[in-house]
């Protein structure tokens, strides 16, 4: 969007719908599997503080609404648990004074199963927060200690069942396999258990090593691929054969419970996204560009008065444009509508049809022309699309 265009290349850009991501980065104890920005909380948490940066971080950004409502809000972390309702109650008064929040805005709270934050959920509830996202991983004792959770099995199913008692109607779980010392029975009486606390959403999801964690320093055994592969096949026949419906690389959901707001992620949509290491995708019609930005990582750097919350941002220009957003929109099974490469980017179809065509003679995409959808084979080599679109 900030180089030249030919009248061939550009197509009119359209603002998509708008999301908020707020980032909360302390947890109780960093895990060794974890590349997320989370700081482990040693003192006090600086509730009041962090609130009043959130809401100021969040004013310098509005410009980029342009008179959107806000469909969804994801407070991710760290364990935003951790923080107490009536943190949340003023973060929210805050947000309504600047923000238009739509009728039915979608807002999720990732949660840790402890049941120091399990004590909380009614408090949670009550501020207006509507889905839960709770952290379970795995609910086998041995597993959860050597991937340094400090939650069990137990409290995991209890969270399931306060959270309903709260009032909580729209609950993930986030599970792993492919965990050190799992075995591929393990790893079904896992999806067993969840699927008997009757979620409307599940991330599922295999443990991968990633680089500036603990484990990627000292990396534990993991299941050997062929089992991986098992694990896998296995998994999504009896998601399937229980109403989970895989819309997405690792999500499944019951029927009319997908997640809205990683849905808007992976549409192209928009984000603004405060809070320490938070990162936004932003449309700017004014000047026909989309741009990504991010914040300072540290909480100290965050709440500084004497620094900027924002450290980044990046233009991207036509070139950057088709990858970017093929590298979302071909995670969704379904993909999307091809009319849409061309609202949220600018640009004309015409200008990747020859990856298009390339991607379907290679049988990466399907042959209907009106979708951008994966083929089964495109789900499984995404990488090897994705290349044809850099």
């Amino acid at each position: 969007m900030s180089a030249t265009f030919s009248d061939q290349e550009v197509a009119e850009l359209q603002l998509p719908p708008l999301s908020l991501y707020i980032h909360v980065p302390w947890c109780i104890r960093k895990c060794p599997y974890c590349d997320f920005n989370s700081h482990a909380l040693k003192n006090e948490l600086p509730e009041k503080q962090y609130v009043q940066a959130l809401l100021k971080d969040l004013t310098n950004e509005l410009q980029f609404v342009q008179g959107r409502e806000l469909h969804t809000i994801f407070i991710g972390g760290g364990t935003p648990s951790l923080m107490s309702a009536q943190a949340y109650d003023s973060l929210f008064e805050g947000l309504q004074k600047l923000l238009t929040f739509s009728h039915d805005i979608e807002i999720t709270m990732e949660a840790n199963p402890g049941t120091f934050e399990q004590e909380r959920f009614n408090g949670f509830r009550a501020t207006g927060i509507n889905r839960l996202s709770i952290g379970v991983q795995t609910f086998d004792d041995a597993c959860l200690e050597r991937l340094g959770r400090i939650h069990s099995g137990s409290e995991a199913q209890q969270a399931v069942s306060m959270a309903r008692r709260a009032g909580f109607d729209n609950l993930n779980l986030d599970l792993m396999h492919g965990l050190p010392g799992q075995s591929e029975v393990m790893a079904m009486q896992d999806l067993d258990q969840a699927i008997q606390l009757a979620p409307e959403h599940l991330s599922w999801y295999q443990l991968t090593i990633e680089p500036n964690t603990m484990f990627w320093t000292k990396p534990p055994k993991l299941p050997e691929d062929e089992s991986l592969w098992s694990i896998q096949e296995k998994g999504q026949q009896k998601l399937a054969s229980h109403g989970f419906t895989q819309y997405e690389i690792s999500a499944y959901s019951q029927e009319g419970r997908r997640a809205r707001h990683n849905l808007n992620y992976w549409q192209f949509g928009d984000f603004i996204g405060i809070g320490a290491g938070a990162h936004g995708k932003l449309t700017d019609l004014a000047t026909d560009t989309i741009k990504r930005n991010w914040k300072t990582r540290t909480p100290s750097d965050y709440l500084s008065s004497e620094k900027s919350f924002q450290t980044g941002e990046r233009l991207l220009d036509k070139d950057d444009l088709p990858v970017e957003f093929m590298m979302n929109a071909l995670r969704l099974r379904e993909g999307v509508d091809s009319k849409l490469f061309s609202q949220r980017t600018g640009l004309s179809l015409n200008t990747i049809q020859p990856s298009l065509e390339k991607a379907r003679s290679m049988e990466l995409l399907i042959k209907d022309t009106s979708r951008l959808q994966p083929s089964e084979r495109g789900s499984l080599f995404l990488n090897e699309l994705l290349e044809l679109f850099c």
